[in-house]
């Protein structure tokens, strides 16, 4: 899988991303779609609002208490049987998972679907350290043969229509189906896997929630294939940021019913899969051996941060995603980023820094739509506001923005360079050799009026 660094700039990749009528119509329908299905799942106003307060108390304690519960988890994993490992960083988390894999003399892993593990770039890693790693979500393997990257994170090839994945099973798979027969799409895919799994020597998954006081893992999925991988295989690695943490098992139905009913639209998931530990005794199947890997990655410091603590709140639906105008025309690949969209615009810049990921922010409207449906009460538009003005502040007298703003403070804190300017513009406005480009290429380029406001009050009055 590639490597998610971008080879080119983000406003290069959102104008590739407009140049492409195809991707932008796979898209439109896919979001449509999607925002329907949701929108008959939550038909009920008072259920809605009285299960969204009630996940986002229960996110912003979880938060507020996130280490004390860390502990309590750690501690109830290894009663349990299973072994638990901290990584500070995406570096530390893949020398990790590589230490397990090599002490098994593993050539191959069977991995479940993971924005965690994206995130790491453990697909990567693993290969250039001669390990197969093969994506059992059959989004996750489509993109994973294509060569690219998720650009949803719920649904990974939401870009792609089913006449392009019929042509890349073809191409890659060397096996004929038939466009419109999607379920036979998804059977040749299967058959493919099922036989990875046979022979599999780690199985690894991501988190979806952590139960602290039981030491419970808890993974949604809808295929049956991140059950296989965490259960055929003699060792699962199972991957999660810090945040998946919940209290106790009563957090989950509330949890669980807004993670699925935001994300795809349905009322129960198709697997709920909760693990306690390793194989028992007398257990038909499962792993021999659980790892949790517990993964950091500025999440720890995110946390201390009283203004963008919030962003830890995400249960990762992906809803924000769904009704964001701009991700649905631009896609995820855009943005050049594991999270893309407005989860993404505030996960990034805190995980990559403001200089490397902070032009992000940029891409936003501030419509309000992400923080309208988002299910735990995120109020996104604002920490979106809060990392434009930290991003600000990093560049400040080096920015032209910054001029601009300052220029125009003079204007108007002084009435009458106010009203000498605005007497040229409209003399002379229309003679303005130069417009900044980025405006008037999606605008009709401003002329000044003739007489200003001002102007024509003065003359009505008198």
């Amino acid at each position: 899988m590639q490597n998610n660094t971008p080879d080119t700039s983000f406003a290069k990749r959102i104008e590739d991303a407009l140049g492409k009528p195809q991707l932008r119509q796979n898209f439109r329908g896919a979001m449509d779609f999607l925002r329907i299905k949701r929108s008959a799942a939550f038909n009920n106003e008072i259920e809605w609002q009285t299960l969204r307060k009630t996940g986002a108390l229960i996110r912003k304690q979880t938060i507020d208490h996130l280490p004390e519960l860390l502990e309590q988890l750690e501690n109830q994993c290894l009663n349990n049987g299973m072994h638990v490992h901290w990584a500070q960083n995406a570096e530390e988390a893949n020398q990790i998972i590589l230490g397990i894999a090599q002490s098994k003399n593993a050539a191959t892993v069977i991995k479940g679907k993971s924005m965690a593990s994206e995130e790491i770039e453990l697909n990567a890693f693993l290969a250039r350290h001669n390990i197969e790693s093969i994506e059992s979500d059959m989004g996750e393997y489509i993109v994973q043969i294509a060569n690219e990257t998720p650009s949803h994170i719920i649904m990974p090839a939401i870009h792609k229509n089913k006449a392009e994945i019929a042509q890349l099973f073809e191409h890659k798979l060397g096996v004929k189906c038939p466009e419109d027969d999607v379920d036979g799409m998804i059977g040749l895919g299967r058959k493919v896997l099922r036989e990875k799994f046979e022979h599999a020597d780690i199985g690894i998954s991501g988190v979806n929630f952590a139960i602290a006081n039981t030491g419970t893992l808890c993974l949604v999925e809808n295929e049956g294939n991140g059950r296989l991988s965490t259960t055929a295989p003699p060792v699962h690695v199972a991957i999660m940021g810090l945040e998946k943490v919940i209290p106790d098992i009563s957090a989950l139905p509330t949890l669980q019913t807004l993670l699925t009913r935001s994300a795809t639209g349905q009322h129960v998931t198709t697997y709920l899969n909760l693990i306690s530990g390793p194989r028992k005794k007398n257990d038909l199947d499962g792993p021999k051996e659980v790892h949790l890997v517990l993964l950091d990655n500025g999440r720890s410091r995110i946390q201390q941060d009283d203004k963008l603590k919030t962003t830890l709140a995400c249960i990762r639906c992906g809803a924000c995603m769904n009704h964001c105008p701009v991700y649905t025309r631009i896609g995820g690949h855009a943005y050049g980023s594991t999270y893309p969209g407005p989860i993404g615009q505030i996960v990034m810049p805190q995980i990559e820094s403001i200089s490397k990921a902070g032009e992000l922010v940029d891409a936003c409207s501030l419509n309000g739509a992400c923080g309208e449906v988002c299910p735990v009460e995120i109020e996104l538009p604002k920490l979106i506001r809060t990392l434009r003005s930290k991003r600000a502040n990093i560049h400040h007298k080096r920015s032209i923005e910054y001029w601009v703003w300052q220029a125009w403070r003079i204007i108007h804190t002084r009435p009458k360079l106010y009203q000498i300017l605005t007497k040229l513009a409209s003399q002379f406005g229309q003679k303005i050799p130069f417009m900044p480009k980025a405006w008037t290429k999606t605008r009709s380029t401003p002329t000044p009026a003739k007489t200003s406001l001002h102007q024509q009050l003065k003359q009505k009055s008198s």
